[in-house]
């Protein structure tokens, strides 16, 4: 198998991820490619997506929330994604067990003697006339019959595990603070979520393996899984490995991938981007090193927003007043500050909506 070194592998994650180039892609377009945006900081899609389109309005995204053409919903990782219609209702049954098995992970001691599958009729009997409600709303719909969980542990299973749902606008809309309400996906999308499927090779798994590699690939099984938190994916691996091909990282690690996708030369320029809070671009492997240096592998978890430079994490951003603020992590070049500045004072240009350009690059920590 041929080795593909981290520089390699850095040059392939941009590219597959829109940053290496923007793209002439719609917004709906750009979020199925990318397999959803992390989306828990609600403002945080539209600069994953500013930094990635060549051409992005945040009129387009809030107009798809409106319009349902994408939901915000637990999913992968049981964190909110923002995705499309469409892998929301396929995507959701195959992700139950994993978002079930999560909230047990925090709560398994309150929810001791609880039939899931009981509490799952009695949520979806008190969301059925498809009314927005909070999580504490819901909690205390069927808290009666199951006083045992608190409050908060009942609406965390209700709400990201045992009853599909969507947050519902304004959350999410574009300069817009709103808080969380839920309705069932299906009141909210008209139909039912595809139901699990019973071929053992795992068909639904198949596609997300496929449409990861397609966003995220080069990558080995365990990065698949550290993206979606699935851990029963072997049997659609095993089913689809033929029409993949492997290589190895430089520990030793298999890689799959699809034979067409891109794999550019890793000496090929990569621009400064700068990255939201959360961004799966760093978040969707379980070996975030083609990105991240180790020594800063933590900013990718507490939800600082990095500077690529070189197709790599060499700063963390803020934004103060329509001022964006870089602290790099470590010297820029003349030539790096500068490029860092300009794509700076486009982004706090988008942020003001046109009202201010400001940049201010602190000296490095």
């Amino acid at each position: 198998m041929a080795v593909l070194d981290t520089k390699a592998l850095g040059r392939a994650t941009l590219a597959r991820q829109l940053l290496l180039d923007r793209a002439d892609l719609t917004a709906h377009d750009a979020i199925g490619h990318l397999c959803g945006l992390q989306a828990q900081e609600p403002q945080e899609p539209f600069v994953g997506l500013w930094s990635r389109l060549r051409a992005f309005d945040p009129a387009e995204l809030s107009d798809l929330l409106t319009g349902r053409r994408v939901v915000r919903t637990h999913l992968m990782r049981r964190t909110v994604h923002l995705v499309t219609a469409e892998d929301a209702l396929s995507w959701r049954a195959r992700h139950e067990p994993m978002l079930r098995q999560r909230v047990l992970g925090v709560y398994r001691r309150e929810f001791a003697g609880v039939d899931l599958d009981e509490l799952a009729a009695a949520g979806r009997a008190a969301t059925a006339d498809g009314e927005p409600r909070t999580m504490a709303e819901l909690a205390r719909a069927v808290a009666g019959r199951w006083p045992d969980p608190s409050p908060r542990a009942l609406g965390e299973m209700l709400v990201s595990a045992l009853v599909p749902n969507a947050q519902i606008p304004p959350r999410g809309l574009w300069r817009t603070r709103a808080g969380v309400r839920n309705v069932p996906l299906s009141s909210w999308l008209g139909r039912e979520a595809d139901p699990p499927s019973a071929d053992a090779s795992d068909p639904v798994g198949q596609v997300l393996v496929r449409r990861y590699l397609a966003a995220f690939g080069p990558a080995a099984s365990a990065d698949v899984r550290a993206w979606c938190g699935l851990a029963g994916l072997p049997a659609a691996i095993a089913a689809m490995r033929d029409e993949l091909v492997a290589f190895r990282d430089e520990r030793g690690r298999e890689l799959l991938d699809l034979p067409d996708a891109p794999r550019p030369d890793p000496d090929t320029p990569a621009p400064v981007r700068f990255l939201p809070a959360y961004d799966n671009a760093i978040l969707g492997y379980h070996d975030r090193g083609r990105i991240i240096d180790d020594d800063h592998r933590g900013l990718s978890v507490t939800g600082a927003r990095v500077v690529l430079v070189d197709g790599r994490a060499a700063a963390t951003w803020s934004a103060d007043a329509g001022t964006v603020v870089v602290a790099p992590l470590r010297r820029f070049s003349r030539a790096e500050r500068t490029a860092v500045a300009e794509e700076g004072r486009s982004l706090a240009s988008f942020l003001s909506d046109g009202d201010a350009d400001g940049v201010r690059i602190t000296d490095p920590a």
